[in-house]
């Protein structure tokens, strides 16, 4: 079975460097598209999609926003099973502050690449220790594209997730952009943060492995 990965907002294949080598399969990094004018989020998940074969059994593994669009994926892809790392299962489950920051419009007047300017707030609000994953979030930021951050910024706050699928949810017990609720979560990771793809690769392959062997008896 393939694992396909789905980086997070304005994130690329890097953030993928400690997990993808300790996974048992196949695996491959789907980029971002560039959004066409006013682009609904189904539309560019169907161009996303053109990559994963309609009778291929696969796991769809996101991070973060990359959660949201493995969810709408599996809409067309049945046999695909979403993995949800650092993200949500459903709109409802958009916290307290993304709530405030959507119904007051703020993330219009705000430009992208002001978060370029200030890589400790983002430190903060990630979760990123110093070292490394630091280095690797300030490279990201700098790359960062700002027509797709602010299109998929404008997605995530506004996603309609009527009859969405179920996916397998891992959150970390430190994670500020999406904390953990009420509802369960499949798995918890202690200590992880937002960035926990980086930080906690170990701990996320063996739950991935996991799914793998499991599903490869299934086939």
């Amino acid at each position: 079975m393939k694992v396909y990965l789905l980086p997070g907002l304005g994130a690329d294949e890097r953030i993928f460097r400690y997990l993808q080598p300790r996974l048992h399969a196949g695996t491959q990094v789907l980029q971002w598209l560039t959004p066409e004018p006013h682009e609904t989020l189904p539309h560019y998940v169907a161009r996303m999609a053109e990559r994963v074969a309609e009778d291929e059994p696969c796991l769809l593994v996101g991070v973060s926003f990359g959660g949201v669009v493995a969810l709408e994926m599996c809409r067309l892809r049945p046999l695909a099973r979403p993995v949800l790392i650092s993200s949500i299962p459903d709109a409802d489950c958009l916290p307290p502050l993304l709530r405030i920051i959507r119904n007051t419009g703020v993330y219009k007047l705000v430009p992208p690449q002001l978060l370029k300017l200030l890589p400790r707030v983002g430190q903060w609000y990630f979760d990123i220790s110093n070292g490394e994953a630091y280095q690797l979030f300030r490279e990201i930021l700098r790359d960062m594209e700002p027509v797709y951050t602010r299109w998929a910024i404008h997605r995530l706050l506004h996603w309609d997730s009527t009859d969405i699928g179920q996916g397998v949810q891992i959150l970390g017990t430190r994670d500020r952009v999406f904390p953990p609720g009420p509802s369960s979560v499949d798995y918890l990771i202690p200590g992880g943060g937002h960035f926990m793809v980086l930080t906690h690769a170990e701990e996320i392959s063996v739950i991935l492995n996991g799914m793998l062997k499991s599903a490869s008896h299934l086939l």
